[in-house]
């Protein structure tokens, strides 16, 4: 069956219809972690990977399925979730047990000598570290190719975009040029700006990886790591039966339960993102309203003292034109907020009614944090906010509300 026409919300519903094979409605959990062999002697076949390989195109969603022997390798759920996720991030895409172990295995699959970086997750500095520990590979600042001495074929150049925690996001198609000039590979992550927001691929990534935990999860709930790669680079179908591979020696797969709550939480994923996305760039444009001084009195009085500044990408005016281009289903529905005082960083959470004053993000509850709680290197008066589903006009008075409070109690 030809999918190619189909709709992002489509795809989440019915990407894995090929694979139905009960009358079951809602899929399945499937838990076991080891199946039988055939009962036919003359039907034990030796594990190969070669077979595997011609049980499916991974290029085709769908079109076949891998041997069931023991879920290191292959499970129901999480292969159903692989083939709709294949659809969504239009390329063959695998699942891991989260998104440091899908950046682990994206610089275990490349092996650069180098790799260019920048601010962003503390998390993935954190894995790269171990990587140079065992490698001795290079690391330079991602955003100045001046420092990109001996970068070069295979090489890695890697870009958060938006930015863990302010929601900014940087030009794909730029970091692109300069990587794809000196032979080298440009891995996106994409966990701020999930389908249908942005598709990293037609700005010109080669491997695109999320934290599938964040939105695709959606509901605070499951653990999970995406990678993706561009179905256009010549070897993409050997780079992915490559990944295959080692991920069963690596054993950073999805759970069962996982894997099950993954395809649950992604017949929504447009739903979700897209109200997500809007309301968060309608509170950044108020906040930033009140802080240039639009807006009743008394509001622009409480913000003026409370905030410093917001920071997101739907306030980068200078970049619309390729922001726009990048991201036309919207902006991440991520972004930070900058206290005038540490005190009140720390303190606002506290005097939330509808946040929840938690690390991580993504979910349908919106969430705040006093960054400093698990970034130790970032301003002490940075909180990063992660909008969920919640009405608009509650989220806003909800924050007013809690300034206020902020201030009174200074």
């Amino acid at each position: 069956m030809d999918y190619s026409h189909y709709s992002a919300s489509t795809l989440a519903v019915h990407g894995d219809d090929p694979l139905n094979d009960s009358t079951d409605v809602a899929p399945a959990m499937h838990v076991s972690t080891t199946y039988r062999y055939p009962e036919d002697p003359d039907k034990l076949v030796p594990f190969s990977m070669d077979d595997v390989m011609a049980g499916r195109d991974p290029l085709k969603p769908g079109s076949g399925s891998d041997p069931l022997i023991y879920s290191r390798e292959a499970a129901p759920n999480t292969s159903r979730l692989e083939t709709i996720l294949s659809h969504l991030l239009k390329g063959p895409a695998l699942t891991y047990s989260s998104g440091l172990a899908a950046f682990h295995a994206l610089l275990v699959a490349l092996n650069p000598k180098v790799v260019a970086i920048g601010d962003g997750y503390h998390g993935c500095h954190g894995v790269l570290k171990i990587f140079q520990k065992l490698t001795q590979c290079k690391i330079v600042n991602v955003h100045n190719p001046d420092t990109w001495e001996g970068l070069g074929e295979g090489d890695v150049v890697h870009l958060e975009t938006p930015l863990n925690p302010t929601g900014e996001a940087y030009e794909i198609e730029k970091y692109a040029k300069w990587a794809h000039e000196r032979g080298a590979v440009l891995t996106v992550d994409a966990t701020f700006a999930p389908p249908p927001l942005m598709d990293p691929f037609t700005c010109g990534a080669d491997f695109v990886m999320h934290s599938g935990t964040k939105y695709f999860g959606g509901h605070s709930d499951m653990l999970c790591g995406v990678v993706a790669i561009n179905p256009a680079r010549p070897n993409a179908t050997k780079e992915y039966w490559g990944m295959w591979d080692e991920r069963v020696c690596l054993g950073a797969v999805m759970g069962s339960l996982e894997g099950w709550l993954g395809v649950r939480s992604i017949r929504t994923l447009e739903l979700r993102v897209q109200r997500q996305s809007e309301t968060t760039t309608a509170l950044v444009q108020w906040l930033a309203s009140l802080q240039a001084g639009e807006g009743p009195k008394e509001d622009v009085a409480i913000v003026q003292k409370a905030l410093s500044h917001v920071q997101h990408a739907s306030l980068q005016k200078d970049d619309m034109q390729w922001l726009k281009k990048q991201m036309p289903g919207g902006y991440g529905p991520v972004f930070a907020i900058w206290m005038a005082k540490e005190k009140f960083a720390r303190c606002l959470p506290s005097k939330l009614a509808l946040f929840h004053h938690a690390t991580s993000l993504g979910g349908v509850e919106s969430l705040i944090e006093w960054r400093r709680m698990s970034d130790a290197k970032i301003d002490s008066r940075v909180l990063r906010v992660s909008i969920g589903v919640e009405n608009v006009e509650d989220l806003k008075k909800d924050l007013l509300t809690a300034f206020k409070a902020v201030l009174n109690d200074a």
